[in-house]
């Protein structure tokens, strides 16, 4: 026996007619999906928000952790910027160079880009030089084109695997699978209730009047449709990343032609991505030191002169020939993305690829990533990823909250809530809405892996449940022989 009578919130309407009948059953459905997702996936879904709401600021932790490194007192003239390669080239000659990122700001260090043998995959080594002096400022390793510094780097990893490689990947993966079902069949079943009167008021806000376990819902109601849009975005973005669903969404930009467009002639640059080993080991300057290459000063005042305005990146080329690829790095506004080739003997433009010419799926897929990263338009973005990854947090602890309200009081022994849903509703449906709940789920279970998996575990895991309790009635009601 329980102590908690039906709740008024969330008990379904009676049935009345073919088509009322037909949602009261597809609600129960979504009822036990909500609720097996909520319970089980909900605490990878708690480390997904808490690690991603920490990545969130660290372009402010890094500004804090490394100011030595990254800012300089402001000074009337310059070195030029061959010169301040020359110099972090020279200091380390285990590496061969990358990249550059001159200074853009009076304050701003120079950050030349190093391969070293030894370095993990797309890890490079940054070298910190004064623009003003020519002076090294010290030097550490730096992460992929976004460039990220060593704790911006280990939050990163800390939030996409848990520092746990391949395997851990699954965990994030299972939240950004789940996160959008769970959002969106909360909607729907909130969105969905029937109500008499102040039916707007009664969605979009709680009702501070109810109490218990009501009061609870109508927050957790609420609150959620106010975040869902927060909520799906980070979904979406967070499963292009991912390890199995991303890469059928990466098969799926290609088949579509949504991929980000490339330079004609980036492929003899000889970096992959900005990030992959120089093949060019010998010569005094490993990398740049070809006599018949303009300097990187006159590659930068070529790209300037283009209209490639803002911090960018300067790839040097490592095969004889290849011109320079100059790339814009900022991600807060998001059309400065130009990438420009510049010819390694004249130093002339000789292709540009404009971030207007980008097919839509591949700016919005840019802006996603910017987005999920908390670098879109900066600290505007950083506020709003926080009031999600809040509302997410909140939300689990809402629906946790309820699952305890709803348990049986008994005092011979621990218990807890059982779904709000029956075992079997499924077959309250039509034959043609089972049909389509049941091509819906296989077609993204095999689009999103995980998520099938894992749809597929909970289901044999109740399945076994129930039959398991079917026998204990089924012995409990024949008594002792």
């Amino acid at each position: 026996m329980t102590s908690h009578a039906p709740d008024r919130l969330d008990s379904p309407p009676p049935p009345s007619g073919r088509q009322r009948s037909t949602w009261a059953a597809l609600r129960q459905l979504l009822l036990r999906l909500h609720f097996y997702a909520g319970i089980l996936v909900a605490p990878f879904i708690v480390v997904a928000a808490v690690t991603g709401l920490l990545y969130a600021y660290t372009p402010q932790l890094e500004q804090a952790l490394y100011s030595e490194q990254l800012h300089v007192a402001p000074g009337d003239g310059s070195v030029p910027l061959q010169e301040q390669v020359d110099a972090a080239v020279t200091a380390h000659p285990e590496g061969t160079l990358n990249a550059v990122r001159p200074a853009t700001e009076p304050d701003e260090s120079t950050r030349v880009l190093l391969d070293v043998e030894g370095l993990p995959e797309s890890y490079r080594l940054a070298v910190f030089v004064d623009p003003h002096t020519g002076e090294l400022l010290g030097d550490m390793t730096s992460y992929g084109s976004s460039g990220s510094l060593p704790a911006r780097s280990w939050l990163s990893e800390l939030h996409r695997h848990l520092h746990m490689g391949d395997v851990g990947r699954v965990y994030s993966e299972l939240a950004a699978s789940w996160l959008w079902v769970v959002g969106l069949g909360g909607a729907v079943l909130w969105i969905g209730r029937r109500r008499r009167n102040r039916r707007l008021r009664r969605t979009l806000l709680p009702e501070n009047s109810a109490t218990g376990r009501n009061r609870t819902l109508s927050w957790h109601g609420s609150i959620g449709l106010w975040a869902l849009v927060g909520l799906l975005l980070l979904s979406a973005t967070g499963l292009t990343w991912s390890q199995f669903g991303g890469a059928n969404i990466g098969e799926l930009r290609t088949a579509f032609g949504w991929t980000t467009p490339t330079l004609s002639v980036s492929a003899s640059t000889g970096h992959e991505g900005h990030g992959g080993q120089d093949d060019d080991g010998g010569g005094e300057h490993a990398g740049h030191g070809a006599a018949d290459r303009v300097d990187l000063d006159r590659v930068l005042e070529s790209v300037r002169a283009a209209g490639l305005e803002g911090p960018v990146e300067i790839a040097v080329p490592a095969e004889e020939g290849a011109p320079f690829t100059v790339e814009g790095t900022s991600r807060t506004w998001p059309v400065n993305q130009d990438v420009i080739a510049v010819d390694a003997a004249s130093g002339e433009v000789v292709e540009t690829l404009r971030f207007d010419e980008f097919p839509l799926m591949a700016k919005l897929s840019s802006w996603g990533i910017a987005f999920h990263m908390g670098l879109l338009f900066g600290l505007p973005n950083q506020l709003f990823l926080t009031l999600v990854g809040l509302s997410a947090l909140v939300l689990v602890s809402w629906g946790y909250r309820m699952w305890w309200l709803r348990r049986p009081t008994r005092e011979d022994g621990f218990s807890m809530g059982r779904p709000l849903a029956p075992r079997g509703t499924w077959r309250g449906l039509p034959w043609w809405c089972l049909a389509a709940v049941v091509a819906v789920a296989v077609g993204v279970g095999l689009f999103l892996p995980v998520f099938g998996v894992s749809l597929l575990a909970f289901l044999l895991a109740d399945a076994a449940v129930g039959a398991w309790r079917g026998r204990a009635r089924t012995r409990t009601e024949a008594g002792p022989v």
